[in-house]
């Protein structure tokens, strides 16, 4: 249509009827301003950096590399992971029909496990588990946890943002999710530690004189920001825990072998050097009312010589006396740490 205009001229095109000289015009401004539209890339999603990908790859990269030192992986089990916000509740539903509150709760369970930094046990759904052990009429050997995680999804939602300008206009959902969750010891109530984590997931279109993307409501996102934001609070679990000193216990002495508890996923090899102490005495402090361990006296070092077991629960070292002496000394009255400086 635009080289209809340079075939004619000038002249010829007022020579033609008004209509068809209107239509021909016409004809051409759209072809050329359709020329102009650009068409915009497919919608991605876009992530708060870092995201989820990441910080679950730098997760399970520390999760694989040996540890320097030996690691406690501390018995942890969900509590309660539930949605407190306004998103998806109704008169009709109540707290036992809470879909994002189990969907929170299942990324829980799920970032813990891939750590690599915990002994992860199943609680929400155990009565599950027990009817399945009924059945198969075997006994379920439930181990107690030392730390129940409790917490909630207290901030969700979503949004749209845009800018328009001369024939262009983009397009941003965007949907925030934040979680808060406290860790309490399982022996006395205490709360240890107590952290958040926020995520943002969203995806953005452009047009440009109403041609390129189009993008309808996207439901992912509302997935990829709650994901986010549960990575981001067990990451800073897992470094909170990897501060804690590390000791075990004495399984059993005979002859010149020393068993210990604790293996290759606690960071134990052969060749570490490991010192036995007495347990001290606890008493109870008047002040807070908690019961407090005097220190122990040291009483040997041992050198791990091998390692064995299956999995982490069953992991344990062979070990030797170096120097001093266990003798005398009941096992249940023995810890073993590792030495200052490792």
């Amino acid at each position: 249509m635009t080289g209809l205009f340079i075939s004619l001229g000038k002249d010829a095109l007022m020579q033609l009827p008004r209509r068809q000289f209107l239509i021909t015009t016409i004809g051409a401004t759209t072809a050329m301003l359709t020329g102009c539209a650009v068409q915009a890339p497919p919608v991605t999603p876009k992530e708060a950096s870092p995201s989820a990908a990441e910080q679950r790859a730098a997760q399970q990269a520390l999760a694989n590399q040996a540890p320097k030192k030996p690691s406690l992986k501390h018995k942890i089990a969900l509590g309660r992971i539930s949605n407190e916000t306004n998103y998806g509740r109704s008169l009709l539903r109540d707290s036992s029909g809470d879909p994002l509150g189990k969907q929170t709760t299942d990324l829980f369970s799920k970032a813990l496990t891939e750590s690599g930094a915990f002994l992860v046990f199943e609680r929400p759904d155990i009565g599950k588990v027990e009817a399945e052990s009924r059945l198969a009429d075997t006994k379920l050997n439930l181990i107690g946890v030392d730390v129940l995680v409790i917490g909630s999804l207290t901030e969700f939602g979503r949004k749209e943002v845009g800018a328009t300008g001369f024939a262009s206009q983009t397009r941003r959902q965007v949907a925030f999710a934040k979680v808060d969750i406290r860790v309490v010891d399982t022996s006395n109530a205490q709360v240890l530690f107590a952290t958040s984590g926020a995520g943002e997931a969203s995806n953005e279109v452009s047009s440009t004189f109403g041609f390129g993307s189009q993008a309808s409501y996207d439901g992912t996102l509302n997935d990829a920001a709650i994901r986010q934001a549960v990575s981001e609070a067990v990451s800073r679990l897992s470094a909170d825990f990897a501060r804690r000193p590390w000791q075990t216990v004495v399984l059993r002495h005979e002859g010149g072998r020393v068993y210990v508890s604790g293996g290759k996923a606690q960071g134990l090899r052969p060749g570490l050097e490991l010192e036995v102490q007495t347990l001290g005495e606890r008493i109870k402090s008047p002040q807070t009312g908690a019961f407090i361990t005097l220190p122990g006296r040291a009483v040997a070092k041992l050198r791990v010589d091998a390692l064995f077991g299956d999995s982490e629960l069953t992991e344990g070292a062979v070990a030797s006396v170096i120097s001093g002496s266990i003798d005398g000394h009941p096992v249940q009255q023995l810890i073993v740490r590792a030495q200052e400086g490792l």
